[in-house]
């Protein structure tokens, strides 16, 4: 068995490719074997069942007939009383016999045969449970497989209780079943005529089920490959029709997740570049340069040393998102205080604020306490506050608005900053990006802040909406659930 192993963005995919399957293992000879039993089998019990019918039927249509016949024959006896007239009897025997094929016995109340239209057995006593019914005043008729005959019996009597003898017919069977094992045997092999063309039917159609699947694991093996731009063409609305659309969104997604990555690591080579030129320069140009002042000396170091907390700020915040994407930083899930903790990131943040003299309100409409992680979830907030301030321009205004109700708590922080507009709203909470590149450069920000909170509101099960216009500030509303309930298996 083959594996092709493909590192994805950082998960394993393993694509089992085993080309030594033999032909009976295959998907499509299950299905083929499958269909077919199931259409050979009820065609085999419809054939059985039939046979059975047909000699059930023909066995009493006989039973019937013969019995009818010496009921009929007891009858004509029963005209001539005493037997008196032995040749007008034999007569009446023997013309049945030869018009209807079949043997007749004429046996007296001792059971002794008197009469035979095979002249074999006159004179011997004959006790079948036919005649003792007969003697008894019960006509009946039974069929003997085994010997092939069908016994029909009615007794004669001159009177209602004086019992003169027995007629018994004997009648072939092996016509009939001659007949339904003709019969039987032309729809056995309809049967099979009819199983092979179903078979060979369900081989094809099963071809048709199959070949989507083929294709699939064919794309699949090329995306083993690194060939991530497959797709499998979509037909009907069937389930296939339906993993085919699964299969091309989920390879649609691996090629956004690729360009993401690939966007990812771009970003953060230009992120970290930035602030190692500026180093670079900065040192050259000490080390190049002779008698240099004290107070240069120092004003180059600190430039230094600020693109070295830029560079800490962005390792930091790139190892807090990795964290969180693996779900390896894990929470320490405490009740919390909204209210307190609002107030706590407020009062840190209001320097800044004052800074830009922006007017920082809060409007609390309820006192929350929820489950979650508080350091977490406070950086979260401050990142929103602290974006919030940074778009505004001077004398502005940044709100923050806390209010719940039995499920959820409500974060909502809003500002009457540049805004954002509509195209870039889907993209900003996408590492590295910014909503104005210039400007966040100056106040520092990386681009990371956004994606850490959106990412740390998502593992407290959460969410993040954004509502904004160009020139008339954003809101940011954080929903967080008030019970954390971990996920089962």
């Amino acid at each position: 068995m083959n594996l092709n192993i493909y590192i994805q963005n950082g998960g394993l995919v393993i694509i089992y490719n085993d080309k030594n399957v033999k032909w009976y293992q295959s998907l499509r000879a299950k299905l083929f074997i499958c269909f077919f039993m199931i259409s050979f089998f009820p065609l085999l019990f419809f054939s059985n069942t039939m046979k059975k019918t047909m000699e059930t039927y023909f066995k009493n249509v006989d039973e019937r007939e013969l019995l009818y016949q010496a009921n009929k024959i007891a009858g004509a006896i029963q005209e001539n009383p005493g037997f008196k007239d032995e040749d007008k009897i034999y007569d009446i025997i023997n013309e049945k016999s030869i018009e209807q094929s079949f043997r007749v016995m004429l046996i007296d109340n001792n059971g002794i045969v008197i009469k035979d239209t095979n002249n074999t057995d006159i004179g011997k006593t004959f006790l079948l449970p036919e005649v003792l019914a007969a003697l008894d005043g019960k006509n009946v008729a039974n069929y003997y497989k085994k010997q092939g005959v069908i016994y029909a019996s009615s007794y004669i009597e001159d009177n209602i209780t004086d019992k003169k003898g027995v007629v018994l017919l004997i009648s072939s069977f092996e016509e009939t079943e001659t007949l339904i094992a003709t019969i039987t045997q032309k729809w056995f092999w309809l049967t099979m005529v009819i199983s092979v063309i179903i078979g060979i039917f369900i081989f094809f159609v099963s071809e048709i089920i199959i070949s989507p699947i083929k294709k699939i694991l064919k794309s699949m093996n090329e995306i083993s490959n690194g060939q991530l731009n497959q797709r499998v063409k979509i037909r009907g609305n069937s389930e296939i029709s339906q993993l085919c659309t699964a299969f091309n969104s989920m390879t649609e997604k691996l090629e956004q997740i690729d360009a993401s990555r690939q966007e990812f690591v771009s970003n953060v080579s230009h992120e970290l570049k930035t602030p190692l030129s500026s180093i670079k320069v900065l040192s050259d140009s000490i080390l190049l340069q002779e008698n240099i002042p004290s107070e240069m000396y120092i004003e180059f170091l600190q430039d230094i040393n600020s693109e070295i907390d830029r560079m800490t700020e962005i390792v930091n915040n790139l190892l807090a998102l990795v964290k969180l994407d693996y779900r390896e930083a894990g929470l320490n899930i405490a009740e919390t205080d909204i209210n307190k903790m609002l107030d706590d990131i407020i009062k840190r943040i209001m320097p800044l604020a004052e800074q830009k003299h922006i007017s920082l309100n809060k409007e609390y409409l309820k006192n929350v306490v929820i489950e979650a992680d508080e350091m977490k979830l406070s950086l979260a907030i401050s990142n929103l506050v602290e974006n919030a301030i940074k778009y505004t321009e001077y004398e502005g205004e940044v709100k923050v608005l806390l209010d719940a109700d039995h499920q959820n708590a409500f974060i909502t922080v809003s500002d009457t900053g540049i805004g954002i507009n509509e195209e870039e709203q889907t993209k900003i909470f996408n590492r590295f990006y910014r909503v104005d590149k210039t400007r966040d450069r100056e106040t520092g920000g990386s681009g990371l802040g956004l994606s850490i909170t959106h990412s740390t509101v998502l593992l407290h099960k959460g969410s993040i909406k954004v509502s904004s216009k160009e020139q008339e500030g954003s809101t940011f509303v954080v929903r967080i659930p008030i019970k954390f309930l971990e996920k089962q298996d």
